[in-house]
């Protein structure tokens, strides 16, 4: 009888899981092994014959291209500036609003605001702001005290790296914070009292208490923001298409759709999906392997 009913309550349990299983196949998995497969073939996107395969000759004119290397190089200069940046910030910022008595939720809320903005309209804020008559020239100019000066924030080569990290690090600042304010929340109080009638200062609670066991929210933070930085496309795309040059922010998705929609090489854009999912891979198990340790225990 037991077992009978073990079988029904394992049987509906498959039955509302097959459509969420359904889903990702179709959507997910089945698009990760075409990819592969398509690596492999000569495929133009426009064309109805079907793809040639061609074994490694893509993955060799993919590798011998400059243009690809820039676009590595591209990626991982917007990845450790944006990356670093934003687990270093929404750790400090977590900490100050836990520990601030009023309006922290106020805060809380205007830091998490521009989370729910969709990147398109995040970027375009930004581009307003990094026109020449907009508040990113007068600000600077203000603190410099000059008058007049433009950055030429969309323009240069350095500036216009450092515009796509801030618009990215202003549009996820604040999801961060949350996550790391979820994690403080976790410890107990007791701790905190127990170091206080210790003697212990500040800077010991937060290197030898706080930080220890804040250890798995700081590494599903570095993950999350790690592959969210690999994976940004819409803000330099939409600031290549308003006038910006290509190659200081040709990251390699901003490669992939210009080499897929619009030299419509669908063989070479696969390869550089691939490569770039492999890479996501190796970095999240590096992560994980490095921050291995016994689970945290208060």
């Amino acid at each position: 009888m037991a077992k009978s009913l073990e079988k029904k309550i394992s049987l509906w349990g498959w039955i509302f899981v097959m459509p969420s299983l359904v889903f990702f196949a179709i959507f997910s998995f089945y698009p990760i092994l075409n990819a592969i497969y398509l690596s492999f073939c000569k495929k133009n996107l426009i064309s109805l014959k079907a793809p040639v395969f061609t074994g490694f000759s893509n993955y060799v004119k993919v590798f011998s291209s400059p243009d690809f290397w820039n676009s590595v190089r591209a990626t991982v200069v917007f990845t450790v500036g944006t990356f670093s940046a934003l687990v270093l910030f929404s750790l400090i910022l977590s900490v100050f609003l836990t520990f601030r008595s009023r309006g922290s939720r106020l805060l809380q809320t205007m830091y998490y605001a521009p989370a729910i903005l969709s990147s398109v309209v995040a970027a375009l804020i930004w581009q307003v702001i990094f026109q020449p008559s907009g508040i990113a020239n007068q600000a600077v100019n203000f603190v410099m005290h000059s008058q007049g000066v433009d950055m030429r924030w969309l323009s240069d080569t350095t500036t216009l790296q450092i515009s796509t990290m801030v618009v990215y690090f202003w549009k996820y600042i604040g999801y961060f914070t949350v996550l790391f304010i979820t994690g403080l929340s976790k410890i107990p109080s007791s701790i905190y009292e127990a170091a206080t009638i210790d003697g212990a200062s500040r800077g010991q609670v937060f290197f030898r208490i706080t930080l220890p066991l804040l250890k798995p929210t700081t590494l599903l933070v570095s993950i999350m923001s790690m592959l969210q930085c690999l994976k940004t496309f819409s803000t330099q795309y939409l600031f290549t298409q308003a006038g910006s040059p290509v190659p200081p922010i040709n990251v390699i998705t901003l490669n992939i759709y210009n080499t897929a929609l619009r030299e419509y090489n669908i063989g070479r854009a696969c390869v550089m999906s691939v490569l770039l999912f492999i890479f996501m891979i190796l970095l999240t198990v590096l992560q994980l392997n490095f921050s291995r340790s016994d689970d945290v225990a208060y």
